[in-house]
């Protein structure tokens, strides 16, 4: 591959290390490719909100692809360039499939929903809702609190269920074969019980779709980098996807390349190939 034209990164497992940071070595390295007239961004399961913790770490404010590839940010003009969104009579379709799939099991779960917003500084109770059984041990305060019926009634980015008994592998296992391609797409980021759904046919590599083509670049001029099987779509549609070395297996049977792991600068081992 010719040094690529837009480098996309997964956020958590990859961009930064198990501590939250970003290293001054893979900051300097993304500097020195926008620098040289590449185009960056991150794609990220976080909602927009949740992105300045990394952001406040580099002196670059790339456009970010967020909630799995529904909703692209712009945080320089702290605004949404484009959302796609759930509709509240499918979510309540899901929720309706899901209780008949685990209620057999006697498993407790529960409910979120990310609403998409305007800003990066809407209230976090206005955004982020849930039922009271998604997290019993320690659900955050700042979250809106409601019955399922209740955070489903307004379109979301994304809808949740946690189940904290299960593997995420294990909660999307019995959860899929429930839900109809035509109502949702479902994935999963962590290993602690959740999976996610977003509108139909949308994941990461739609919203990266969008801004590569804001910027005129094809995919085949795009490297991709992630670790979780939310990020399976992103690394296939780029010319090339390159998993971490603490990538889910699915993503290393899947990527182009395998590089080191987010602890040691697999991204930046990467990028200095051309930067």
């Amino acid at each position: 591959m010719h040094a690529p034209k837009l480098i996309i990164s997964d956020i958590d497992g990859t961009f930064i290390t198990p501590t939250g940071r970003v290293t001054p070595r893979l900051r300097d390295t993304v500097v020195r490719a926008v620098r040289s007239g590449t185009k960056f961004a991150l794609a990220t399961g976080r909602p927009h909100r949740w992105l300045m913790p990394v952001l406040d770490q580099l002196p670059i404010a790339p456009t970010c692809v967020c909630a799995n590839g529904a909703v692209v940010y712009d945080p320089v003009k702290d605004t949404v360039v484009r959302s796609f969104e759930l509709a509240p009579e499918t979510m309540q379709r899901v929720v309706d499939a899901v209780g008949k799939a685990l209620a057999p099991h006697g498993l407790q779960h529960g409910f979120g929903v990310e609403r998409v917003g305007q800003s990066a500084l809407d209230p976090e109770e206005d955004c982020f809702l849930i039922t009271p059984e998604y997290n019993r041990d320690a659900w955050d305060s700042s979250f809106g609190i409601g019955t399922a019926a209740e955070i489903v009634a307004e379109p979301a980015a994304k809808l949740l269920v946690r189940c904290p008994e299960l593997r995420s592998a294990e909660l999307f296992d019995l959860v899929a074969p429930t839900i109809e391609p035509e109502d949702a797409h479902l994935t999963y980021s962590m290993d602690e019980g959740l999976i996610e759904l977003s509108h139909p046919g949308v994941n990461k590599a739609t919203g990266a779709s969008v801004l590569a083509a804001s910027y005129g670049i094809e995919p085949s001029q795009v490297i991709a980098f992630g670790d979780m099987p939310n990020d399976l779509e992103l690394l296939a549609w780029a010319g090339m996807g390159v998993a971490m070395g603490n990538a889910a297996p699915a993503l290393l049977d899947a990527a182009d390349y395998t590089t080191a792991t987010n602890s040691e600068d697999g991204v930046a081992q990467v990028l200095e190939h051309w930067f």
